[in-house]
């Protein structure tokens, strides 16, 4: 068999990604870049929606199941039909660190800390914890322009951040800024899994619903605090279907794609520039004013975000 049907032989699971190779098209790249503006899109509107429904009607728990229960009705069919059961270990770890570990971290730090500071902790701390965690299980270390990099977009991140972030500290703030470094801890080791694993980005996320589900929804239902029998429908609707339609499908499905195409390190870097969509946002469709230091922390961070993007890509897998 030639090395070329070999590869063709190998299972999706098995494959490496087309990121690994250095003549990897153009094509795939701006696929991948295409990907990743999709989760910044989704994810700058997850801080705010989050954040409404933490302090409101609902706990971090009812946030949890909302987002599962009404993913995983959607993915069952799927998973049932696609995922084989030899690879529901597989799945499992990702819905722990992919799917529960982020969620349960960062909506438990929306009912502490306001959504500004997941904008530092949580979209900064993606591409630090993957840049931490490639060094220490590859031993491959980061090109100068991938460190500069990381340092432009925290220091954008905490520009744009700089109000809310050094104003005098609410009760157990800091416990909600933990939080958000612990969620983006598990998104990372998620995004590092699935460039190893490349189970694809519709297994990815159907996977990730379908075992969430069935290891949380049991344990909401018979013992964790729950308030969302008094939440109106407006609420549930909302809630149900960001975070369970286009959080934890549309926005994961498509990190998973750009994690393929991108690698893990430079899919992650995108994510810096959700604060800075969240904040242009606000000031084209609701009239908030963008501070001076907040304009140059936009700037900042896209810079560094572009530089992060465009890092020179290695034959290791990253």
């Amino acid at each position: 068999m030639t090395r070329a049907s070999q590869a063709t032989a190998q299972p999706p699971e098995h494959r490496p990604g087309v990121a690994d190779d250095p003549a990897v098209s153009a094509a795939d790249a701006w696929k991948g870049v295409a990907a990743a503006a999709v989760v910044v899109l989704c994810w700058s509107g997850f801080n705010i929606v989050s954040r409404f429904g933490s302090t409101g009607a609902f706990t971090p728990y009812d946030m949890a199941a909302l987002r599962y229960a009404v993913s995983a009705t959607l993915a069952l069919p799927f998973f049932i039909r696609d995922i084989p059961v030899a690879h529901y270990p597989r799945y499992f770890t990702l819905a722990l660190f992919g799917g529960l570990g982020y969620a349960l971290f960062a909506y438990s730090g929306f009912a502490l800390a306001p959504s500004t500071h997941a904008g530092v902790f949580v979209n900064g701390g993606i591409p630090f914890w993957t840049a931490v965690l490639l060094a220490l299980t590859t031993g491959l270390q980061r090109s100068r322009k991938v460190v500069v990099s990381l340092v432009l977009t925290t220091t954008g991140l905490v520009l744009i951040s700089a109000e809310s972030l050094f104003a005098p500290l609410e009760p157990g703030q800091w416990l909600g800024d933990v939080l958000f470094l612990c969620a983006a801890a598990s998104w990372a080791i998620f995004g590092l899994l699935v460039r190893r694993w490349q189970p694809g980005a519709r297994n990815a996320v159907v996977g990730i619903a379908g075992m969430s589900a069935a290891i949380y929804l049991p344990i909401y239902v018979l013992w964790l605090p729950k308030t969302i029998q008094s939440a109106g429908w407006g609420d549930l609707v909302l809630q149900g279907v960001y975070q369970g339609m286009v959080a934890a499908l549309l926005a994961a499905g498509m990190y998973a794609y750009a994690t393929a195409r991108l690698g893990a390190s430079r899919a992650s870097m995108a994510l810096a520039l959700v604060p800075a969509v969240s904040a242009i946002g606000a000031y084209a469709l609701l009239d908030e004013p963008i501070s001076l230091l907040a304009g140059v922390g936009i700037l900042v961070v896209s810079v560094g975000a572009g530089l992060g993007a465009w890092a020179p890509r290695r034959n290791t897998p990253v």
